[in-house]
């Protein structure tokens, strides 16, 4: 996959996220949540999503998240730099940071959506 078509699906899947204000949280983390699994391998992108989910736990006021996502965006960095990234998870504070995760059929859905939407094909497992 293109890095440009990669961007282009991540930055879809957060439009999408913002014009889904009126849905559930639950489907709102979704979004954000394919968005940091298409973007975790590089840098730029995984900071926006972890960015992203510190601003939503702020939004829904939660603060086990909004604590977690802070670490996230700490240590995504480091991670990078000793290239161990648990490819597939899904970025929540809800697991743990370094475990690599088979991504949720909701997922993996919302992500090929993204990827259709921007002319790409959908990624294969990373690792």
């Amino acid at each position: 996959m293109s890095q440009t078509r990669q961007r282009a699906a991540f930055d879809f899947l957060l439009q999408q996220f913002a014009a889904s204000a009126g849905q559930s949280a639950a489907q709102r983390w979704r979004y954000l949540e394919a968005a940091h699994v298409l973007g975790q391998n590089r840098l730029a992108l995984h900071l926006r999503a972890h960015w992203q989910m510190l601003r939503f736990a702020q939004e829904l006021g939660d603060r086990q998240e909004l604590t977690g996502q802070l670490g996230h965006l700490c240590m995504a960095p480091v991670g990078h730099m000793v290239r161990r990234m648990p490819y597939g998870n899904n970025g929540r504070a809800i697991v743990p940071a370094l475990h690599p995760m088979v991504p949720s059929a909701a997922l993996r859905s919302c992500i090929s959506e993204a990827m259709q939407a921007v002319g790409g094909d959908v990624p294969q497992d990373p690792a």
